[in-house]
């Protein structure tokens, strides 16, 4: 909007409180700091939300791959041949056999539910979801026949256990005797403890070489799925379509997406909703910044009838007001991509305060998934968020801009 020298002058006055117009300035610098902390809040749960998703995309498929190829009893004999197939499928980056059972971890008299996972060796020091995740001990000590594993930091700390301890291992489906199932019950020593910050997979999981899972689970040369990863998690379902008919009646094909279907759709409801109400509280702000013009309208009626007496047009009054209104939302909207920037930044150290001055587990990662507050700002998101608060803002300021246009001098100045 271009205004002439004049326009930016009356503009710059109206903006700045004149005597007997502080409330005028009051309701105007209110309206600015609702939309400030509109946007800022708008800003701030997106990204957390979109963070919360990210990482836990992240963790999950960096655990589970982005599919799965299951045998339908939980075993899946002639796995080489999966392995084979899916790697000569388009799209697909690897293929690795993978065995997964819930057991008994025991150490000293205390029991915890274990999630055994049995990887290959070099999958093992490989997977970015374990690698760099290491908080005592070392991945490599967990080899073929070495008798060690490596457990999450949660299951170390319910069972009080850390690196060169011994916990058991039972597998209720042990041997058959002439006297019944005997369960199956072997030691192992930690060779290492990670902390992949999921809270449901650092207070169980349980990682051992193939071999060992093997001979744990009595399982001989078979697996109980192989693990799946793509050139792109979205496209994952149309990618493994014709490995899924090539292994039909033989094994189902399961991507990321219905393994944690509920928990994703939840996210991205909660992600719609919260978008929606906390919208609300940037209109509510720029009804604030439309009545503030109104009254500041109705207090400048004899000055803007003088001006229009004196020569000026309908458009440069109504430029004037536009200014005015959208000046107030666009430094709302800048102070509160600059509060929700600020916030973002500094959230964990805020979060840690606020739980310290109230005494309350505000962030439990047995509720919430993760150990820490996560965040992904999106630029495009934000932007959205600055130009909605805009927007609103310049709606808001068309009824007073064209009110104070449309005065009549004539009636205005009658009995002056």
């Amino acid at each position: 909007m271009i205004l002439s020298r004049y326009e930016k002058m009356v503009a710059r006055r109206y903006l700045l409180p004149g005597r007997g117009e502080g409330f005028i300035f009051l309701v105007a610098a209110i309206s600015l700091v609702a939309v400030m902390l509109g946007v800022a809040a708008l800003i701030v749960v997106m990204s957390v939300m979109n963070g919360f998703r990210a990482e836990l995309f992240d963790k999950i498929v960096g655990l589970n791959g982005h599919a799965v190829v299951q045998g339908y009893d939980g075993r899946l004999p002639g796995w080489q041949d999966v392995v084979r197939q899916a790697k000569a499928t388009p799209g697909v980056t690897s293929a690795t056999p993978l065995i997964e059972q819930p057991l008994l971890a025991i150490h000293g008299g205390r029991v915890e539910a274990a999630l055994v996972r049995g990887m290959t060796v070099a999958d093992i020091r490989a997977n970015p979801s374990l690698k760099g995740k290491v908080i005592a001990g070392n991945l490599n000590y967990v080899e073929t026949g070495s008798g060690r594993v490596a457990i999450g930091s949660r299951l170390a700390e319910n069972l009080g256990v850390t690196v060169g301890d011994t916990i058991s291992i039972l597998n209720p489906a042990g041997r058959s005797t002439p006297f019944g199932t005997v369960p199956r019950q072997l030691p192992y020593e930690i060779g290492a403890i990670f902390e992949i910050g999921v809270y449901d997979y650092d207070k169980a999981f349980v990682v051992l070489p193939m071999a060992d899972a093997q001979s744990l689970l009595l399982l001989g040369d078979q697996v109980g799925m192989v693990e799946v990863k793509t050139v792109d998690p979205d496209r994952v379902a149309a990618i493994l379509a014709p490995l899924a008919d090539k292994l039909r009646n033989k094994a189902v094909v399961v991507d990321w997406r219905q393994m944690n279907a509920s928990l994703f759709e939840a996210l991205q409801v909660d992600r719609v909703v919260s978008f929606v109400i906390l919208s609300l509280i940037i209109l509510v702000a720029v009804f604030n910044i439309l009545s503030s013009l109104i009254m500041l309208v109705r207090a400048k009626t004899r000055d803007i009838a003088i001006m229009r007496t004196m020569g000026a047009a309908r458009a440069s009054l109504l430029r004037i007001f536009l200014t005015v209104g959208l000046s107030i939302g666009t430094a709302g909207t800048a102070a509160g991509l600059g509060l929700g920037l600020v916030i973002l930044y500094f959230r964990q150290q805020m979060l840690n305060g606020i739980q310290f001055l109230t005494g309350q587990n505000i962030w439990d990662p047995s509720v919430r998934f993760l150990t820490e507050l996560p965040s992904k700002p999106d630029a495009v998101e934000i932007a959205v968020i600055c130009g909605m608060a805009v927007l609103f803002s310049f709606l808001a300021t068309l009824y007073p801009a064209f009110k104070a246009a449309n005065t009549d001098p004539v009636e205005v100045l009658r009995y002056e």
